[in-house]
């Protein structure tokens, strides 16, 4: 847990970030991409994603069989994610596995061909991954809820894309995008578990070297958070219920105090929101408080699913949770479990080689610098009752909440009389 973080910058910018474990054999790998859904034009709207997908259908070397197979053959775990703001693919090997790891991601993230006959055998692919976030009603709320709470800024889109724009992409589309915002400024590897640094990089500087810098061709704007209540009918059998208060940037110094203030309100089984709606009133069998952070914005909100005849009742239920954040003070001992919560949720994590190698990248990209953990541990105990009151004063002030309903229900009116 107290291995020092090793960092080397190639001459293009690029960064890599290790921590060795020599306790374990597993070593966990990343190579990640500063640029995300937030990144695209209208236009590209999924466009990250789609690549996300496509690294794995075959480069000048591995067809996509080939490609799978040798992940196989190791024994790896390989995938890949797009979040708003990043884009990674990683894996997981055991420690005798790592020169083959890496030497085919490095394959499969520089020398992908992007065929058009793959690009359109995956669009379906995707466009069933769209269908599924559709008919999954607590998925779709969640998309529904930040195009309402972000409006037309990009953190507003889904980052899957539209079935539209998912349908219009082209290897050029494609070819192009990755060619632009794959710079190697915004690029960062990274190794957590039994590795050494130096070998490290020796394994990954001959792909990586080569790639010439780019000049940058967006620039991140922040968004406007929006207020007001969104009600879409659908026929499904519950209603479900999104209430957004306002969030933090990533690197606020505030994080600590929301991070707790979301334990207290709905994130475990002893919360607020958790004994007050479903154990006492047994209104709802999945019910939580959820934050969301970006580099320059956040949301804080709360998630519900209901009978239609009880949404009115929860709802209320809901505002009286939150304003009791705001209004009534939290008891020392409310405060003392989420702390404990939350620092057991930490100190089990770092025990992961895959958590750690996350955490080195996102510490790297929004401090610039690795934080320790007992540096994070005396931020926590540095939490009080009142950074928690004054922070729900400024975060779930009731003008700036907005609420998305979503299902069989449509009386706006009831849920105004509510505020």
């Amino acid at each position: 847990m107290n291995q020092p973080v090793s960092k080397t910058v190639f001459d293009n910018g690029i960064k890599v970030l290790t921590r060795k474990n020599p306790n374990i054999r597993s070593v966990s790998v990343g190579i990640w991409v500063n640029v995300g859904a937030r990144d695209e034009k209208f236009s590209e709207n999924g466009l990250s994603h789609f690549i996300e997908h496509m690294l794995f259908k075959g480069t000048r070397n591995r067809s996509a069989f080939k490609i799978a197979k040798d992940f196989d053959s190791l024994g790896s775990q390989v995938n890949a994610f797009t979040t708003m703001e990043n884009t990674c693919l990683h894996g997981k090997v055991i420690d005798s596995g790592l020169e083959k790891l890496v030497t085919m991601m490095c394959d499969i993230f520089l020398d992908s061909m992007f065929p058009e006959p793959e690009i359109e055998n995956e669009k379906p692919v995707v466009l069933q991954e769209i269908g599924m976030v559709d008919e999954n009603p607590e998925d779709l709320i969640h998309l529904i809820n930040e195009e309402k709470l972000w409006g037309e800024h990009p953190l507003g889109r889904s980052i899957l894309g539209t079935k539209e724009s998912v349908q219009s992409f082209t290897a050029k589309d494609i070819v192009n995008f990755y060619n632009e915002r794959y710079r190697p400024e915004d690029i960062i590897i990274s190794a957590a578990g039994n590795v050494s640094h130096d070998k490290f990089v020796s394994l990954v500087k001959p792909f990586f070297e080569k790639l010439k810098k780019v000049p940058a061709v967006c620039e991140r704007k922040a968004p406007v958070n929006k207020s007001g209540i969104h009600i879409v009918n659908k026929d499904v059998e519950q209603v479900h219920i999104c209430i957004n208060g306002h969030g933090l940037k990533t690197s606020d110094e505030n994080r600590f105090a929301l991070s707790l203030m979301n334990i207290i309100l709905g994130g475990n089984m002893s919360s607020r929101l958790f004994q007050e709606i479903r154990e006492k009133n047994g209104l709802a069998y999945s019910v939580y408080s959820f934050t969301s952070s970006n580099t320059d914005s956040g949301m804080l909100g709360t998630y519900l699913a209901v009978n239609p005849k009880k949404v009115e009742k929860a709802f209320e239920l809901t505002l009286k949770e939150l304003r009791s954040v705001r209004d009534k003070k939290v008891s020392e001992i409310e405060l003392r479990n989420a702390k404990e919560y939350l620092k057991g949720n930490i100190y089990l994590s770092s025990e992961s080689s895959e958590n750690t190698m996350f955490r080195l990248v996102q510490n790297e990209l929004y401090f610039n610098r690795f934080v320790p953990i007992n540096e994070i541990i005396e931020n926590i105990e540095n939490v009080t009752e009142d950074h928690i009151i004054n922070l729900s004063e400024k975060l779930l002030a009731e003008e700036n909440l907005s609420t998305t309903i979503l299902g069989p229900f449509d009386d706006l009116k009831a849920i105004e009389s509510k505020f």
